[in-house]
């Protein structure tokens, strides 16, 4: 990560505003002109296209993901743990780049700037690489979900970022289906709703299982096909009952 060092070093100056600027200028130590804004390019080197483009998304990454992670109240042990993991194994920065990365993620923490401030100027830097926008949602819903639940604040910024991000309702439930276990859709596979009683559950598990227990499906010398897609559909009520018995404690 060339452009860190070459900040670090002050060999290099940098100009950038908005939110970015302002993290990055309490951060590294640039000046800034008078409104508070843009840090003003120093008379050494500057920073490359790719340099520059490096800054910008780890400032804002490590930004954004200290506006999410204080959204509830607090920061869990457990959502620090998913940002190292994230800074150890999906960026492989060394000790040095993940004491920066703490440290702008801890300045973002105290930062005037908001949540959408960071995500808008994300998306100003990096909206022709949709790639990298997807990769954001991505860390954020796993960072969030570190603790055992996405929250309803949690989740409400981060459908503002995809929204943001020019990112559909699809591929949003797509990204976030990797981390979050839709109970609802079991709900569904069921026949039964949320507001159904356990006993009622229970019952309609068992009447669905009479019908389609494979045993049951053989004695009655259907086609081979359609066997075999019963006993799919046997997997699917057993799978589902699994997920809602564990979500509301059935014994």
């Amino acid at each position: 990560m060339g452009w860190l060092g070459k900040v670090i070093g002050g060999t290099i100056g940098f100009a950038m505003g908005g939110p970015f600027g302002a993290v990055a200028g309490a951060v590294f130590g640039h000046a800034f002109d008078s409104s508070g804004q843009k840090y003003i390019q120093a008379d050494r080197g500057r920073l490359s296209q790719g340099e520059e483009a490096q800054m910008a998304f780890f400032l804002g990454a490590f930004s954004m993901l200290a506006k999410l992670a204080q959204v509830d109240g607090r920061v869990s042990e457990e959502e620090m743990d998913s940002i190292e993991h994230f800074m150890v194994h999906d960026l492989q920065l060394n000790q040095q780049s993940r004491g920066v990365a703490i440290t702008i993620f801890n300045t973002a923490l105290q930062s005037p700037g908001t949540f959408q401030d960071f995500t808008r100027q994300f998306y100003d830097h990096f909206r022709f690489q949709p790639q990298l926008l997807d990769l954001m949602v991505d860390i954020m819903l796993r960072v969030s979900i570190a603790d055992g639940v996405l929250s309803d604040s949690e989740e409400q910024l981060i459908q503002s970022a995809v929204h943001t991000f020019n990112l559909s309702d699809s591929q949003y439930s797509a990204i976030r289906s990797r981390y979050v276990s839709d109970v609802d859709k079991y709900y569904a596979i069921l026949g039964c709703s949320r507001s159904d009683s356990d006993d009622q559950i229970k019952g309609r598990y068992r009447k669905l299982v009479q019908e389609y227990h494979p045993d049951k499906i053989a004695s009655k010398g259907l086609p081979e096909e359609f066997t075999r897609l019963a006993e799919e559909k046997f997997r699917e009520i057993q799978q589902a009952y699994d997920a809602v018995k564990k979500e509301r404690g059935i014994n």
